[in-house]
């Protein structure tokens, strides 16, 4: 899931028969056939957003690419990408491609967003910066389940479920879901989304973009696209930066049972610093007492939802996506607040069609459901929450819970991109200590995939990002170091808060 758009709460994570024929998900994949023009650079499209501080130019192009890679001279899709180009020729050294996380985030707006936000010059320089929607996304061939505002099915968590009734009634959701989606697809394209064919589409970018080598940043969901990319053309690949991590080249169901460790260990930051404004929030004076609290509000509105619907699932939620960054925390605060005494909560208005998010959440079931096998049995999934709420009191009878891929339409087209431990050591990897989404644990599996092909970079700080946006001087430098002089740490490296 993107940082960015964490408090949007969407669009972040074999029953018709096996498909004919596979791509092998492989390294040094060949890229013959591919487009020998160049892009055509014209203007972006409206709705790519370049904050007003930016003076540089933003362009963006389309690049053909096959929608099933077993014909590629089949079927094309257009995958549209932008461009802040280098001004500095003599300092150019290449293209830097990039992911915001996911899957389903556009990200034509992630290279303007982040030079917006303090980008060194010395990589505005060094590169072409390169950002895209991704196949399914955005301004390259959108797809669409046709969600609504008021669907049931409203977020890439499955809620929490506070009893066993609970995981049944969402297996009744998620499989009107996963057949809601299979009756949309009438043009079949849903089965092609994979972040195996995503990375193909990244080096056919790079071919497009007359570049030998392409280097890459991916955040989040962008960790595994970057991994399987590094991985699938190790030789097409230059410097990349791996920020925030899944823990492999797929969000797979342990990947998404992580999410509840990752909330265990970023809310006593959150509790710790709401208890020192106790006198301000009212809702702990201790970071104990703020955990009581939570489980409070939570669980009596699990019996009694407020009276603008909110949930315990949603205010569990709402929670979740508020510790991506510190500078949330008092408006969840503020959240915590309204719902702290029952019936204050203010009636909200009526939800509109349609939903806002549908691509978004429907590019995340594509791609999550369509890279690995998940259980299709409900008692497996009522055993795991029952697991997970002992053991993740917070939310782990969220992440546990039964999502669509348990009754998806099509199989994975292969086995999901093996990590490929040989090639340039070209892979730094950044992870925050306490990270809701992406603990520490998988940047941790990430690094020991990757042996020596990289390193790791351990933060020790709160919240989901680290370059640029997670505001630790370290961990910027040994960045901006690697991107723009190829200097990788020695070793795996610790950044100190600060």
């Amino acid at each position: 899931m993107s940082r960015r758009r964490g408090m949007a709460l969407v669009g972040m994570l074999g029953l018709v028969g096996a498909l004919a024929a596979v791509i092998p998900a492989t390294a040094g994949e060949s890229t013959a056939g591919q487009p020998a023009t160049g892009p055509q650079w014209t203007a972006c499209p409206k709705d790519v957003v370049v904050p007003p501080t930016v003076q540089l130019p933003v362009q963006c192009a389309k690049v053909p690419v096959p929608l099933d890679y077993r014909d590629p001279d089949g079927t094309q899709i257009e995958i549209m990408v932008s461009r802040i180009a280098s001004t500095n020729p003599e300092k150019r050294r290449g293209v830097l491609m990039f992911n915001p996380g996911g899957p389903g985030g556009t990200g034509l707006d992630q290279p303007a967003f982040l030079v917006s936000k303090g980008l060194p010059t010395g990589v505005t320089d060094a590169y072409d910066l390169i950002g895209m929607d991704t196949r399914g996304v955005g301004h390259s061939t959108p797809v669409s389940c046709g969600f609504t505002a008021d669907d049931a099915y409203w977020a890439n968590i499955p809620p929490y479920a506070p009893d066993d009734a609970a995981v049944t009634r969402q297996a009744g959701i998620a499989k009107d879901v996963a057949e809601r989606c299979a009756a949309a697809d009438t043009d079949g394209r849903l089965r092609h989304l994979s972040t195996a064919n995503m990375a193909r589409d990244l080096d056919r970018i790079r071919v497009a973009l007359g570049e030998r080598k392409a280097s890459f940043y991916g955040a989040s969901y962008g960790s595994a696209l970057g991994a399987a990319y590094a991985s699938m053309f190790p030789g097409s690949t230059d410097r990349v930066v791996l920020d925030s991590i899944v823990g492999d080249t797929h969000l797979d169901r342990a990947g998404l049972r992580r999410f509840a460790l990752g909330m265990e260990q970023t809310f006593p930051d959150f509790a710790t610093w709401v208890a020192k404004r106790h006198e301000s929030y009212g809702l702990g004076r201790t970071p104990q007492q703020v955990r009581r609290t939570y489980l409070t509000i939570a669980e009596r509105l699990d019996e009694t939802p407020a009276a603008d619907g909110v949930t315990g699932a949603l205010f569990r939620q709402i929670t979740f996506g508020s510790l991506y960054n510190e500078i949330q925390y008092p408006n969840l605060a503020r959240i915590w607040q309204t719902y702290l005494t029952p019936g204050e909560a203010p009636r909200a208005k009526a939800a509109a069609a349609p939903n806002p998010q549908d691509n978004a959440l429907t590019v995340f079931l594509a791609v999550t459901c369509n890279d690995v096998e998940w259980p299709e049995d409900v008692d497996t999934y009522r055993r795991a929450v029952a697991q997970d709420r002992e053991r993740f009191p917070l939310f782990g009878a969220a992440s546990a819970n039964i999502t669509p891929c348990a009754f998806w339409t099509h199989d994975p087209a292969g086995p999901p991109v093996a990590v490929h431990d040989k090639g340039p050591r070209n892979v730094l990897i950044l992870q925050n200590r306490h990270d809701p989404v992406t603990p520490l644990a998988g940047g941790k599996l990430l690094r020991e995939k990757f042996e020596k092909r990289s390193r790791l970079v351990t933060v020790d700080g709160s919240g989901h990002g680290v370059y640029v946006l997670g505001g630790n001087a370290c961990a910027l430098n040994v960045t901006t170091a690697y991107l723009v002089d190829g200097t990788m740490p020695a070793g795996d490296r610790t950044c100190r808060r600060g």
